[in-house]
């Protein structure tokens, strides 16, 4: 698979289907994406995105919208676009939908925790309640 000119960039992973994503924290400064999911308050990105109402240490104050944003996110990654997905300090709700795109892509809940915590960040996905959101992606 091609790797979109950004495989080995920090915080780029590859899914379980394949397709890759980068999480980072928003003020990072990093090369374009041609798609962001935003789960924090703060500036958008120069680049097109989508924001998700996510409270810090939480979980999305609105499922089917974050699921609906996170699909368009996989949907883009698998067809080459360069995704990512961003809150302000880049691990704990970027973690979490890091392993929902792991769902999504196939993996138990339980394993899309192991998943990202050794593709992406070992705290990743930091509080019971976001573990307990990741079973409801299924």
């Amino acid at each position: 698979m091609d790797d979109y000119g950004w495989a080995g960039e920090p915080g780029v992973v590859r899914l379980p289907g394949g397709a890759l994503v980068r999480g980072r924290r928003l003020g990072d400064a990093t090369s374009p994406a041609d798609f962001a999911v935003v789960l924090a308050k703060g500036p958008l990105p120069a680049w097109p995105s989508r924001r998700v109402a996510w409270p810090d240490f939480w979980v999305p104050t609105d499922t089917p919208d974050a699921l609906d944003a996170l699909r368009e996110g996989r949907r883009r990654a698998a067809a080459g676009d360069r995704v990512e997905v961003a809150c302000h300090g880049g691990v704990g709700r970027t973690g979490t939908a890091l392993a929902a795109l792991a769902v999504l892509d196939g993996l138990s809940p339980a394993d899309a925790v192991h998943w990202v915590r050794a593709a992406y960040h070992p705290r990743a996905v930091e509080t019971p309640w976001q573990r307990w959101w990741l079973r409801r992606v299924c």
